[in-house]
């Protein structure tokens, strides 16, 4: 596969259980090959004209990109945010054996 077929994420989540389902859910569902959780970061951001401060979980997986439409779909399922943060970056390089661990364990 081509590095531009692989893919991280960033979510975030408003509590450490929270966070801690969707990481398992998308690895159970073999979405994702990795997720990692980043305890409380503070997000500082607009919403409903107003801005807001949380203490939030940050997930970081490790994906193929064929597969964003699915993380987001399971996501938007179990979050309880009414817009949950899912992002997409493409990898563009990365250590092949890393990325070939990547395709072993992703559906």
């Amino acid at each position: 596969m081509e590095t531009s077929d692989y893919c991280m994420f960033y979510i975030t989540a408003p509590e450490q259980k929270e966070a801690e389902n969707i990481a398992s859910s998308l690895i159970e569902k073999r979405l994702a090959a990795c997720v990692s959780l980043l305890p409380e970061i503070k997000s500082v951001f607009r919403w409903q004209g107003k801005i807001e401060t949380a203490q939030e979980w940050l997930l970081i997986g490790k994906s193929k990109s064929g597969l964003n439409g699915d993380i987001t779909n399971l996501v938007k399922k179990i979050h309880s945010y009414d817009v949950p943060e899912i992002i997409f970056f493409p990898i563009t390089h990365g250590y092949k054996p890393y990325l070939d661990w990547i395709n072993k364990n992703t559906k």
